[in-house]
């Protein structure tokens, strides 16, 4: 299955049926993070102007009824949850950035094997794209 969007990565969307390190672990609702995530591509759901990738995590979790970290920082989710080896369809990526931290979900693997992340204040607004596997950190897992 393509992912929408990227026509020239040859994505692939893991689901619950899926295998491997790409399959969702059961339990964690994972598929509706993404899903929830995902509606808001191209806006800016928050009240900020900068800095609001973690708010816009904490918020898709609330609405997708998990608790999020409270925090506005992008490394508080990297104590968040259930801890993961590797990326996973619903896991919130923890990557660092110059001058700081960017957090996201993962909602699917490019042909290079990296992660596709939906994450808020990429660009100044929500963004589904492939991100370096190097650049990521921490993988956790939201729990109830």
């Amino acid at each position: 299955m393509q992912a929408r969007g990227f026509a020239d990565t040859n994505a692939s969307i893991a689901t619950s049926s899926a295998s491997g390190s790409m399959a969702t672990s059961g339990g964690f609702g994972s598929s509706n993070v993404v899903a929830e995530a995902r509606r808001y591509v191209g806006g800016n759901p928050t009240s900020r102007g900068r800095l609001w990738c973690a708010r816009f995590m904490n918020m898709v979790l609330e609405r997708s009824g998990h608790h999020g970290t409270g925090s506005d920082l992008a490394r508080s989710f990297a104590s968040y949850g259930q801890r993961v080896s590797g990326p996973q369809v619903g896991a919130i990526a923890v990557m660092g950035r110059r001058g700081g931290g960017h957090v996201g979900v993962v909602s699917g693997i490019d042909a290079n094997g990296n992660p596709i992340v939906v994450s808020g204040n990429n660009g100044n607004r929500v963004r589904e794209a492939p991100v370096s596997r190097g650049r990521i950190y921490a993988y956790v897992m939201p729990t109830n």
